[in-house]
């Protein structure tokens, strides 16, 4: 068994680097270390002399592994060589690898009893700073060789294997001595390393997605073991609600926020860099690197356990060979350390934004937070403080800044991108900040007073200080008094009742949706997506039941499993498409897999013989869709089970021949998130055409207001997606001739305080004028001037 040496600046460090080491494997397969650590106990230094007498301690003759960390420790080490004996220096090898990461890998591996060179390999992986002063080549990508051994795992994790669950997986993957290899069988995608973070990142894999994990080498089979484990734990993820609670210290919560602007968009400034040689710049961008990795650790350890995953995930992009070695190679060809770090990350970014799912998209702000971090380092750019009293323009809201600001003193922040699933915007959210995306490029003086209400869409700079204040006044009074009378029904002033439910995608959802009227919208797909196997009949009663115990007897509507190309059940997964949101979703998945469903309507029926439930279709677009869903319905014996049925309204054509499509069911739920984004022909989380996937559309208006009139007599109709979450847009849908909203269970209570304040008269007066107005921006003007 090889010998190892530890040469760092401090004792105290090496002895805490050696004792973390020696915790990964037993006493007895333990490789001799030794240490040649500071001049004393106390003060920083090396010695050529130490590092010698290290050597001769941990000499093997399989041979010596010295493990350094910056500047002289290069120097004293290979002075040492020329101390101690030819022969003993003949078998020592300096490594470059980060001590602290390279000692754990170099003790792990070398306690298998692998070669000097094995364990060197292992314990170097990228970070060329001291590779160039000592020779030994940076270490280059190589091809992905064949596996000898295979095994495959399903992606459960809702957004896929995004950033926070890729890194669990690579850390793994480095720990054995085996080359691991991941490929997208879904897609086809790959293989990639399964080591490097950017490139397990390509695959694009998503929930419902398998994988092939292919290993090679002496640690092949227990890599691909504790792999498929990793997976089973759906690679340890932290789950994200889109609108966490505050926790802690936290802002107000409102949807508004006035203040000075403090403008922080801009990119970090490379003009004034003066570049030196290839090993000058080398040295920088290693330096630049540390200093990242430590600012990051410290946000790391005093952040939430969610926003804590996400630094892990950005710490993992800087020791990450694949996408490092791109780095070293631009500066050996000439770039400066700045350009080449740049480039290669520019160059992440966009492969990010080239992935279908919009969450995994926004993970280019990730990419490009770490970007300018390292920028900031290697060219002596001041660490931005974080502001407190005032509202935060960015380009980006990145997770760094989020975590960092004052929630008690920062009066809001105002984010120029699209998008509400970006890091720093869950950070944000979960926080309690007052936040608006997608402003744009409005002008926007640092120092100037601006105002935003979130509500609204509006972000106005030099407002009304008066007006606003007087209306962040009455939003905090208005939040106050609804929550207090959240329980009791909403009621107009001219005595009609519209009743107001919850979305709901857990049990603990429908416990914490207070003073909701029922549940107009069970997401069967979100309560089972993280099972590997379809739930037994018996276990979705269980769920089910637990619902419509949570909302004590009120009615649920059960919406059938809801997937698509794009994001498939764990345990349905399905064959690529060119185009998965024009493909197969909702019900046209299961005319082929009817077994499926059939065991989920057998447990719908045996719930609705205990409460009132009803249930719905996903995507249908035919009355032979229809008629279809009707007969597996009956087949399972729903016949006088007083389960109510209906369909979704998700596509314009399902909304333009409604009145043959609804015959012979009870209602039909407008689905307006995915009505809006086809018939717009614009994604939301696309921030080139956002603007566009507006549901106050008056296109998307006038599909609504047709279907309204034109269904069967005694057809109800209602509207669930993020429409009737927005408590203005619900006045107008009530003026449509909607009499049951499902909105997000904590704006249930503004909800119902805002319908209680308008007449269903008035509320017509407003839906007629919006359904003749140009665009959606003039709905929205409408909707503030009649609040």
């Amino acid at each position: 068994m090889i010998g190892i040496v530890v040469v760092s600046h401090s004792r105290a460090l090496a002895e805490a680097a050696v004792g973390l080491a020696s915790e990964m494997v037993a006493e007895a397969d333990r490789p001799v270390i030794a240490i040649a650590a500071g001049l004393d106990e106390t003060t920083f230094g090396t010695d050529a002399a130490a590092v010698a007498e290290a050597i001769g301690a941990a000499d093997s003759a399989d041979g010596v592994l010295v493990l350094l960390d910056l500047g002289s420790a290069v120097l004293s080490a290979e002075m040492a060589l020329e101390f101690v004996d030819p022969e003993v220096a003949e078998r020592v090898k300096l490594s470059s690898a980060p001590l602290v990461e390279g000692l754990v890998a170099a003790v792990v591996t070398a306690s298998t009893g692998a070669s000097l060179d094995a364990v060197l390999a292992e314990a170097s992986r990228g970070l060329a700073g001291k590779q160039d002063h000592l020779g030994d080549a940076p270490v280059s990508e190589a091809p992905v060789v064949a596996s000898d051994n295979f095994a495959e795992v399903a992606v459960g994790n809702e957004h896929g294997l995004h950033a926070r669950p890729a890194a669990k997986l690579v850390a793994l993957a480095r720990r054995f001595d085996a080359q691991v290899t991941l490929t997208n069988l879904t897609t086809g995608r790959g293989p990639v390393d399964a080591g490097s973070l950017s490139m397990v990142a390509t695959l694009n894999a998503q929930q419902g997605h398998r994988l092939q994990v292919g290993a090679s080498g002496p640690d092949a089979t227990e890599a691909l073991a504790a792999i498929s484990a990793l997976a089973d734990r759906d690679f340890d993820d932290v789950p994200v609600e889109s609108a966490p609670r505050p926790v802690g210290k936290s802002g107000s919560g409102l949807d508004m926020a006035l203040g000075a602007a403090i403008v922080a968009d801009g990119e970090v400034d490379l003009g004034g860099y003066q570049a030196g040689s290839d090993a000058v710049e080398r040295e920088r961008a290693q330096d630049a690197l540390r200093v990242a990795a430590e600012q990051l650790t410290t946000l790391r350890d005093q952040a939430a356990i969610t926003a804590a995953a996400i630094f892990d995930a950005q710490l993992a992009l800087l020791d990450d060979a694949v996408l490092l070695d791109p780095v070293f190679q631009g500066i050996t060809q000439g770039e400066s350390a700045p350009a080449a770090w740049k480039s290669a990350l520019d160059a992440l970014a966009s492969t990010f934004e080239g992935l279908d799912d919009p969450y995994q998209r926004e993970r280019a702000q990730d990419v490009r937070s770490v970007r300018d971090r390292v920028l900031r380092a290697l060219t002596g750019a001041r660490e931005q403080e974080a502001p407190t009293d005032g509202v935060l323009v960015v380009r980006e809201l990145d997770a760094a800044t989020a975590a960092s600001l004052d929630a008690e003193r920062i009066a809001g922040v105002a984010v120029r991108a699209a998008g509400t699933t970006g890091h720093g915007v869950i950070v944000a959210r979960s926080r309690g900040i007052p936040l608006i995306t997608g402003i744009g490029d409005v002008a926007v003086p640092p120092g100037a007073m601006v105002g935003f209400d979130a509500r609204a869409g509006s972000f106005v700079v030099d407002p009304d200080e008066n007006v606003f204040r007087t209306a962040i006044r009455a939003r905090t009074a208005e939040r106050e008094a609804a929550v207090a009378d959240a329980g009791k029904p909403a009621v107009t002033v001219d005595g009609q009742t519209i009743q107001v439910l919850a979305n709901v995608g857990s049990v603990q959802d429908a416990v914490d949706a207070r003073g909701a009227d029922g549940s107009g919208l069970v997401r069967t797909e979100v309560l089972f997506g993280n099972r590997k196997v379809a739930p037994t009949v018996e276990e979705q009663v269980e769920t089910y039941r637990a619902i419509a115990a949570a909302f004590g007897g009120k009615p649920i509507t059960i919406r059938s499993w809801d997937i698509g190309g794009d994001k498939p059940l764990p345990f349905l997964p399905q064959a690529a498409e060119a185009n998965p949101f024009l493909g197969e979703r909702g019900i046209r998945v299961f005319r082929r897999r009817p077994e499926l469903l059939r065991d989920q309507l057998k447990a719908i029926c045996q719930v609705a013989l205990e409460t009132p439930v009803q249930v719905m279709f996903p995507m249908v677009t035919t009355a032979e869709e229809v008629a279809w869903a009707l007969a597996e319905l009956a087949d399972v014996g729903s016949s006088g089970w007083g389960v109510k049925v209906g369909i979704m309204v998700e596509v314009p054509a399902a909304a333009l021949r409604i009145s043959t499509l609804a015959e012979g069911l009870d209602f039909v739920s407008i689905g307006t998130n995915d009505l809006t984004q086809y018939t717009t022909a614009a994604d939301r989380g696309n921030s080139a055409v956002a603007s566009l996937a507006d549901a106050l559309d008056p296109a998307v208006l006038q599909l609504i207001d047709r279907v309204v009139r034109n269904v069967p007599t005694g057809v109800e109709v209602a509207v669930c997606g993020d429409l009737a979450s927005d408590p203005d847009a619900a006045v107008l849908l009530a003026g449509l001739g909607i009499h049951e909203l499902s909105a997000v269970g904590p704006q249930v209570p503004l909800i119902k305080s805002r319908l209680r304040q308008t007449t269903l008269t008035e509320a017509t007066k407003t839906a007629v004028e919006a359904l003749t107005l140009p665009t959606a921006t003039a709905v929205r003007e409408l909707l503030a001037q009649r609040a």
